[in-house]
């Protein structure tokens, strides 16, 4: 059988990130084809089965037990190739339709409402106990051992059908969104597993009627559809191999839940002991996690912990060695202040009133003794509200960037609204390489989110909700800035608390940006921090391929599999297994 290659090669394909979901759809499709198990050519062919079937029906019918079914009409167009001992079939042929139950009003009986129906195969329907004069009308009628599809979107799109089972005093009713069979001679988990399969699901889909929202299977596809029908005794074999291999998923899947779930344990405490880093053990709780990175990390979500960490490091001075020959960053400061009185001087900027001092009961988190805590407005030359002319959709003009270009600490192109060259806030608002744009308008989890700008020179500028900051070129690294205004434990302690909310946005307003408190190093150093942070973020770029490429060979595996098992077997091997 083609299906065992699959299942030798299930350890390579297993982190495949739907690999389970797409095995379980993989073994009831390989269920409905004849190639689950192998054919026993001794067991009665399904065409004698329908003839039972039929002689079943024309005795329930003269005993009054049935009403007259509708005349089929033969099934033409098959899907696709069954077993020689199989039968093309409906369920109409197969089985009761919409059977009707008689029973006393006071007889307690089952109610089953939609939500009580599992989309996933093997999960038995639950049911609530009701007398049979509450549920009788107005409702589907269905008995022990009958077979529901749920006809109405999304249900049915999501496999959820059951075989009626455990119901109090036999018999039941429940939503009428529901499809149901009442089967003769035939295996009712068979017929379940054919409803789950993804051939039957994906070929109703586009059959369905009715608007959105409200779509539903119509009669005639859940009734008249072709139905591949198996010999009797390879149904049973069908089901259960079925149920052997789903369980399989079931420990598959706890497996990979368990293995998951210790890595994510292991690789939360690593990085959790390097948020709050211990003095002691910091450089050994570092050296694990670095060297431990490929196996602490599977997913991308795992990467992105790992670069919020990487942020919070470069802010705490945990990223790179101190070096004693450095300038302080109280001396760094005084320059950078002498810098803007300069240009308050030649009326480049305009002087603007003096920022509270930093005192140590403002500091949210200890740093290096060679470095100081500033407040933002002190650690740039000047902030600057952006253009409030309204912009428009433009060949001609000037680029403006908004909210929507600054993303993960980058300024990126793309926006083709523009404003005129002649604009009266023009050239003031050109940007230049190493601005910083700080967007003080967004939804509440975006607002605050900062970009460098490393486009070219006065050719671009930015939107009223943006904040320039011009850093000093001489006195500054631009590049740290900005990695310290996306670390994490900037915006938790300077910027979610300033959030204020107004008409469905948040706010953070300029003259909030400049009161934050940022840490700066001495410059050697946030030259240091920048190029070991580039390294870092370089490696978290490669790890973050690397599982991409991962996912994608695992994938691309599975296809391979899933389409070789599928393949059809040639009549040599069948002959061989025949004899």
């Amino acid at each position: 059988m083609n299906a065992e290659r699959l299942l030798q090669h299930y350890e390579q394909i297993a982190d495949a990130p739907d690999a389970i979901t797409r095995l379980r759809r993989f073994i009831l499709d390989l269920a409905v084809r004849g190639k689950l198990v192998p054919q026993d050519f001794e067991d009665e062919p399904a065409s004698e089965l329908l003839k039972r079937i039929a002689e079943e029906k024309a005795r329930l019918l003269k005993a009054g037990e049935i009403r007259t079914p509708k005349p089929l009409g033969a099934v033409v167009d098959a899907p696709f190739s069954i077993p020689s001992n199989w039968s093309w079939s409906q369920i109409a042929e197969i089985g009761i339709i919409s059977p009707r139950n008689d029973a006393p009003d006071a007889l307690e009986t089952s109610f089953v409402p939609m939500p009580l129906i599992a989309a996933e195969y093997g999960v038995a329907n639950r049911h609530e106990v009701r007398t049979w004069g509450e549920i009788k009308k107005g409702y589907t009628h269905f008995a022990e051992g009958d077979v529901g599809l749920a006809k109405i979107t999304p249900c049915f799109e999501n496999g959820k059908s059951t075989v009626f089972r455990n119901l109090t005093g036999g018999i039941g009713s429940g939503t009428t969104e529901l499809h149901v069979v009442r089967p003769l001679l035939v295996v009712a988990d068979y017929i379940l597993l054919f409803w789950k399969s993804p051939h039957f699901i994906e070929t109703g889909i586009p059959k369905m009627t009715g608007t959105a929202g409200q779509k539903r299977v119509p009669t005639d596809y859940f009734a008249n559809s072709p139905f591949p029908l198996a010999p009797l005794a390879e149904q049973h074999r069908i089901v259960a191999k079925v149920d052997e291999l789903m369980a399989l998923c079931d420990n598959l899947e706890a497996a990979r839940t368990e293995r998951e779930t210790k890595r994510d344990r292991l690789a939360a405490a690593s990085l959790a002991r390097l948020n709050s880093p211990d003095p002691e053990t910091f450089r050994d709780d570092a050296r694990f996690v670095l060297d431990a990175l490929q196996a602490l990390t599977a997913r991308p979500d795992q990467i992105k912990q790992l670069r919020q960490t990487i942020l919070n490091l470069a802010v705490r001075g945990k990223l790179v060695s101190q070096d004693p020959a450095d300038e302080p960053a109280e001396e760094l400061l005084e320059l950078i202040t002498a810098e803007r009185d300069a240009l308050v001087r030649r009326k480049e900027i305009r002087r603007e009133a003096p920022l509270e001092p930093v005192t140590a009961r403002d500091c949210p988190h200890a740093i290096p003794s060679s470095w100081a805590w500033s407040r933002v407005g002190d650690a740039v030359l000047f902030t600057q509200y952006g253009s409030s002319q309204k912009s428009h959709a433009s060949q001609n003009g000037v680029p403006v960037l908004t909210m929507g270009n600054i993303q993960d600490g980058s300024v990126i192109w793309g926006n083709e609204k523009r404003i005129p060259e002649s604009s009266d806030d023009l050239p003031a608002l050109y940007l230049k390489t190493s601005d910083l744009l700080y967007n003080r308008t967004n939804s509440a989890e975006l607002v605050g989110k900062t970009g460098i700008y490393r486009g070219q020179n006065d050719v671009r500028t930015f939107a009223s909700y943006l904040i320039r900051l011009r850093p000093s070129l001489l006195h500054s690294s631009p590049v740290y800035l900005n990695v310290a205004m996306n670390a994490p434990s900037f915006r938790e302690t300077q910027i979610v608390p300033l959030i204020k909310k107004q008409t469905g946005q948040a706010n953070v307003s300029g003259s909030a940006l400049k009161n934050m408190l940022i840490p700066i190093p001495p410059l050697a150093e946030q030259h240091r921090i920048v190029a070991k942070f580039d390294e870092l973020m370089a490696h978290c770029d490669q790890l973050e391929t690397s599982l991409t490429i991962a996912d994608e060979t695992r994938r691309r595996l599975l296809d391979a599999l899933l389409a070789e098992a599928l393949a059809p077997v040639n009549a040599e091997a069948l002959q061989e297994a025949a004899e």
